[in-house]
């Protein structure tokens, strides 16, 4: 299959991505020697709050900026989850995020039950500035979060909110990871961008930040964040692919940056909620040619050491 192609839909706007992109998908990490992937940036939400997202994207919110963006694997939550273990990706996480007071608590005890029932996904917990934010974060800590998601972009606070602290240290001490959309990409937001979570990690210097999108486009200096504090990682979610490299072109130069940090690099997608198939997130980190050892921690090895899998 092309990895530039559109994966085919049925009638019932259904993705029905054929057997050639699983295929291709599990050729890629048999090429590697790995034994699958781990996909650090998934979402799974509950339904009605999914379709929300997907109606945002289809009439062009403004976080989206503006740009047109096609939902490729728009299907039910039962035949996403099989499709992505038909890639062979191992593990993968359940990315919701609220994006206003009140929801935070609500859409973590979803969480437990969608882990529970979904083979694969790493327990994906959230959080939003508010009184009780230190409460719930613990108890979904104590309820097996392996991982948070934090979107400073679509819940337009400041990530270091005194509110927030708290829940920022008992993170760092349970070394919890943390995936978070705090670059200004697609569209910036009144917080997003390096300064704000500098000051977070100036308080909790051991808290494990993964930054969502490599920071899109700020991303040399999440990158400098990234070397000056030894736990925070990035992702790799749309960055590289040619939709990205339209709107925020990586940087050349930056690419030893890269390689120095590739322990740190982690393997993220979007799934579902990206515009083109998911082999091409793969090809093209392949298509950076930093070597397949590269390639392969960050596909693979990186996730599963963070996550002891």
């Amino acid at each position: 299959m092309d990895d530039h192609a559109r994966a085919p839909v049925d009638r019932a706007g259904l993705v029905e991505a054929g057997p050639e992109e699983a295929f291709e998908v599990r050729r890629f990490s048999a090429r590697l020697g790995l034994p699958g992937l781990v996909d650090v940036h998934t979402h799974f939400m509950p339904e009605r709050v999914l379709r929300k997202v997907w109606d945002y994207f289809d009439r062009l919110g403004p976080l989206t900026g503006g740009i047109e963006w096609p939902i490729t694997y728009r299907a039910e939550e039962r035949q996403r989850a099989s499709l992505l273990r038909e890639f062979g990706v191992r593990a993968f996480t359940a990315m919701l995020y609220p994006h206003k007071p009140g929801m935070a608590r609500w859409l973590n005890d979803w969480a437990v039950g969608f882990a529970r029932r979904t083979p694969g996904c790493l327990h994906t917990a959230t959080l939003f500035p508010e009184p009780d934010v230190r409460a719930y974060v613990g108890e979904a800590v104590e309820a097996g979060a392996r991982v948070f998601k934090a979107h400073v972009q679509v819940g337009a606070y400041d990530p270091a909110d005194e509110l927030l602290d708290g829940a920022w240290g008992l993170l760092a001490e349970a070394q919890v990871p943390v995936v978070i959309h705090c670059g200004s990409g697609p569209a910036p937001g009144k917080h997003t961008g390096p300064e704000s979570i500098a000051r977070v990690l100036a308080r909790h210097p051991r808290l494990r930040l993964i930054v969502a999108h490599m920071g899109m486009p700020e991303y040399e200096d999440f990158l400098g964040l990234a070397e000056q504090y030894g736990q925070v990682r990035l992702d790799t979610t749309m960055a590289f692919t040619d939709f990205a490299e339209r709107l925020a072109p990586f940087p050349r130069r930056a690419l030893p940056r890269l390689t120095d940090l590739g322990d740190r690099i982690l393997l993220g997608s979007d799934f579902p909620n990206i515009p083109y198939p998911y082999l091409h997130q793969l090809r093209a980190l392949e298509r950076l040619g930093l070597g397949d050892d590269w390639l392969g921690a960050v596909c693979h090895d990186n996730g599963a050491r963070l996550f002891g899998l």
